[in-house]
């Protein structure tokens, strides 16, 4: 189920408006903005009317359209500490008036934040980091790690020749930290790479880029491809893809694509955040304009050590970081939520039943997941 609802982004004549009414509210802009009362009456609805046994909401976004402390139990999926992102951007960004409002808004995140995962039955966390990260934010509630996962039959390598010294970055370019990695990858690391290697060429891959990031692109002559129905063909003919994030958090799902593609791998510390790489031999690591491009500059020049890379980051994601492995682990997650949240209905003098048909009956299906998507999304699986 779709409830269409247009999402106000910062280039948009609606995005100040959002920007107003979230200072008068408790909310975050970045929060407010996916509040939607159709989608909260619709999933009220549903949790009320004994239909589901199981609610899961995908992202932060996602709880303020969920009601928690019911009798339904609820399970966050926090692919991010979103506070943390923000709070990152704020001590990057050098005018002062723009650090203000990374300021407020990473503040009142880290307050929703830990609302949302102490009033949640369990929090799933991406990486044993983040697991601790929102546990100090949030004592005493239930959170969980869980590893990225990667659809290893999709992205495959199929043998597609290289483009001479082309590199790569792929991800949603409405998304502030993507765009920030590529505008200082453009400005502070790529000329010093064409000062190494004059042909050295970078392709861009993801959708809605900004103006001032096109803008960016053209004057250095950087392709900047805006939305493609595919963005496997731009990965498999580069050289080497590069995630050169300043920001962020959670995992990077575009790492594991990139190694199950069999690509050489340049990140740094915050991009591989997480993932439990081990550089030089999984992937590179490297901080610093200088650092980073001479990491990028060394696996141009040297074939056997990139397809040695990818061919180690490919073993690496077929051994345990699987759609099949994962998915595994996070039904067992959502099984212990719900058992846990009955029994402890149970404890507090309600009539539950808990046998052990009870629990398993999730897995055939009476799951509601709340997701954001570019319409509000409701995926009821029965």
């Amino acid at each position: 189920m779709s409830i269409p609802y247009v999402v106000p982004k910062k280039e948009s004549a609606t995005f100040p408006a959002a920007v107003a009414r979230s200072w008068l509210s408790p909310y975050p802009v970045d929060l407010w903005k996916w509040c939607v009362p159709a989608v909260r009456d619709e999933v009220r609805r549903l949790m009320t009317a004994n239909s589901v046994d199981l609610c899961i909401a995908d992202f932060l976004c996602a709880v303020a359209n969920v009601p928690l402390g019911g009798a339904v139990p609820v399970v966050l999926f926090q692919h991010n500490v979103e506070h943390l992102i923000w709070r990152r951007l704020s001590e990057l960004e050098r005018k002062p008036w723009r650090r203000m409002l990374f300021e407020i808004e990473w503040r009142k995140l880290r307050r929703r934040e830990a609302e949302a995962c102490a009033g949640s039955d369990l929090t799933i966390a991406v990486s044993e980091q983040d697991r601790h990260r929102l546990a100090s934010l949030a004592p005493g509630a239930r959170v969980s790690p869980i590893s990225t996962g990667v659809d290893t039959s999709y992205f495959m390598p199929d043998g597609t020749a290289q483009l001479p010294a082309r590199l790569v970055f792929t991800g949603s370019m409405d998304w502030h930290p993507n765009e920030d990695a590529v505008l200082y990858f453009i400005d502070a690391i790529l000329p010093r790479i064409r000062s190494e290697v004059p042909q050295a060429s970078f392709a861009v891959v993801g959708r809605n880029p900004s103006d001032r990031l096109r803008a960016a692109g053209e004057r250095s002559g950087v392709l900047i491809t805006g939305t493609v129905d595919d963005v496997r063909p731009f990965v498999r003919e580069a050289a080497v893809y590069v995630v050169p994030l300043r920001a962020g958090g959670g995992t990077r799902l575009k790492i594991f694509e990139a190694l199950s593609l069999g690509k050489a791998v340049v990140s740094t510390t915050v991009g591989a955040e997480g993932l439990g790489l081990a550089s030089g031999r999984d992937a590179v690591i490297a901080d610093g304009p200088a650092d980073f491009a001479s990491a990028v500059v060394s696996l141009l020049r040297d074939p056997r050590r990139r397809e040695a890379l990818g061919t180690a980051g490919r073993r690496l994601v077929e051994s345990r970081y699987t759609w099949t492995h994962v998915a595994s682990e996070f039904e067992t997650l959502c099984i212990d939520a719900f058992v846990h949240h009955a029994q402890s209905r149970s404890r507090a003098g309600r009539r539950v039943d808990l046998s052990l048909e009870r629990p398993c009956s999730i897995e055939r299906g009476r799951v509601l997941t709340v997701r954001r998507n570019e319409s509000a999304r409701l995926h009821r699986h029965s």
